[in-house]
């Protein structure tokens, strides 16, 4: 039973509000996020800049987002449209009729992590014999890949990258290998730093030790193939690797579809098998589950669907190399400013850089940015790797080029002047001495305030919907106490943080 007295706390309002009224309240807190357009953001969305391509997915998602996925003989359209996005990514990917991987099939997925969670569980259910399966990964590979390994209690192998090539070994890998392992895993590329692991080596390690080989190219795997046809020197990473034996590859990054789309591919039928859940162990309807959701919306995959439809194969192919162009003129710009290097030379869409000995102070560089309305996102100093700025870079990029330039060589004399951050002595001997288990409510909060973050209660809202608590404008201290934390006292830091951030608004009961 409801308490009409608690009506209205949140976004229920006790009697409803007008369309227009509900539309402005979101529009008014949109405005305070990152954009999501322009080329000036270097993370989490993807922008073709392709004129009314936004309205075709809007109405394309509109069209299904009622369609429900759980039952695919009650909405057909839905299962003719997934079919067709995997069919198209197994093309992209190397397989298909006429391939040497001529028997591709799929599923579509949520995002790049529930691709991987599948693509482990799928390795680990095909060996119920296995009392203790493990997977082995490089240091550089996704975090989903941990993420999978805690949800589905498979054993993780990490095996740890150098730091000059940033690519794993494979007689590395082949040597963490266990009559346990179930699943080696590789990347193109790895997200961090763009670089593309030597697929075929690793692939060949995991066939000869009769194990399965994952390629995550969920950031790469819809743009190395078209960089490749404009004649970049693209290894081999696909189907046509013996040995691979699946593939995931994400439509909302760089095939430009909206968030929410994923495509999880098996070499064959058989291999996809154990990725399945069914259960009819239940007076209900006998549950079938390809992926990890059952109700799934149509709305995203109509507008994959049609953002593929629309912009076809010859768009692909110029939008790859109008992102090509950009990544190259973001890299010389990196050049031509002293005090920064390249990470990496940059092998796909991805610009990665540090500061040399005596450059700026990276995460003062970061603030500087974006003072002068430049996202980018700051990557910590992890098992001997420098701390780094990451850029990803899309179609909607090649435009800002020439304003990027000036802008990093202002933001690096900006953060020279201002100096690094130091940690005030108490605080990093805190940091150096504390465990994850000695992080105490009160303690978390004081940080907390200290750090600018959830001041006033985040979340405290003003009873018109939501409300959202205070951020720092400037994050160099932040990201300096997590830089100076080792990685589970950063995971520990950052899960207290974010909890302090999600916290209900429970509004005036208007």
């Amino acid at each position: 039973m409801i308490d009409e007295n608690t009506v209205g706390a949140g976004a229920l309002s006790r009697d409803g509000v007008a369309a227009d009224v509900a539309l402005a309240e979101v529009r008014r807190l949109r405005a305070g996020d990152r954009p999501t357009h322009g080329g000036r953001l270097f993370a989490y969305v993807y922008d073709p800049a392709v004129p009314g391509l936004d309205e075709l997915a809007a109405a394309a998602h509109q069209e299904s987002a009622h369609v429900n996925g759980l039952d695919p003989t009650a909405f057909p359209s839905l299962l003719a449209m997934e079919n067709a996005l995997v069919g198209s990514a197994g093309r992209v990917l190397g397989g298909g009729p006429g391939t040497t991987a001529p028997d591709v099939v799929g599923s579509v997925t949520s995002g790049g992590t529930e691709s991987l969670i599948l693509a482990v569980k799928a390795a680990r259910d095909a060996h119920p014999e296995i009392a203790a399966p493990r997977i082995v990964v490089p240091s550089s590979a996704h975090a989903a890949f941990a993420k999978a390994a805690h949800y589905l209690r498979v054993a993780l192998d990490v095996v740890p990258v150098p730091v000059d090539t940033l690519r794993p070994d494979p007689a590395a890998l082949a040597a963490a290998i266990r009559p346990e392992t179930v699943l080696v895993a590789c990347s193109a590329p790895s997200y961090a730093h763009g670089v593309v692991d030597p697929v075929a080596e690793i692939a060949a390690v995991a066939a000869d030790a009769g194990v399965r080989c994952h390629v995550d190219a969920c950031f790469g795997g819809w743009t190395l193939p078209y960089l490749r046809r404009l004649g970049e020197p693209v290894p081999a990473f696909d189907f046509s690797v013996p040995g691979v034996t699946s593939i995931s590859v994400d439509l909302h990054k760089y095939a430009y579809a909206p968030k929410g789309v994923s495509v999880l591919l098996h070499r064959d039928a058989a291999l996809r098998a154990p990725q399945y859940f069914a259960y009819a162990d239940w007076p209900g309807y006998t549950m079938i589950n390809p992926v990890i959701a059952s109700t799934r919306s149509g709305g995203p995959i109509a507008a994959a669907y049609a953002t593929l439809r629309h912009l076809g194969d010859a768009g692909y192919l110029r939008l790859a190399a109008v992102t090509r162009d950009a990544v190259a003129g973001l890299a010389d710009a990196v050049r031509a400013v002293d005090g920064l290097r390249l990470l990496a030379e940059p092998e796909s869409t991805v610009v990665c850089f540090t500061a040399t000995e005596g450059g700026p102070d990276l995460f003062v560089l970061v603030d500087e940015l974006t003072a002068r309305g430049w996202h980018t996102q700051p990557q910590l100093s992890y098992a001997g790797l420098p701390a780094s700025v990451h850029l990803t870079v899309t179609a909607s990029v090649a435009p800002r080029v020439a304003e990027f330039g000036p802008d990093l060589a202002a933001a690096v004399e900006a953060a020279h002047a201002a100096g690094p951050v130091r940690l005030p002595a108490e605080l990093a001997a805190l940091v150096g001495a504390l465990t994850p288990e000695a992080l105490t409510p009160d303690l978390v909060v004081g940080l907390a305030a200290g750090l600018g973050l959830g001041d006033g209660g985040p979340g405290s809202g003003d009873g018109d919907g939501a409300g959202a608590g205070p951020l720092p404008e400037r994050m160099a201290l932040v990201n300096t106490l997590l830089d100076a934390a080792p990685p589970a006292l950063r995971e520990r830091l950052l899960v207290e943080f974010v909890g302090l951030l999600q916290r209900p608004t429970w509004g005036s009961g208007d």
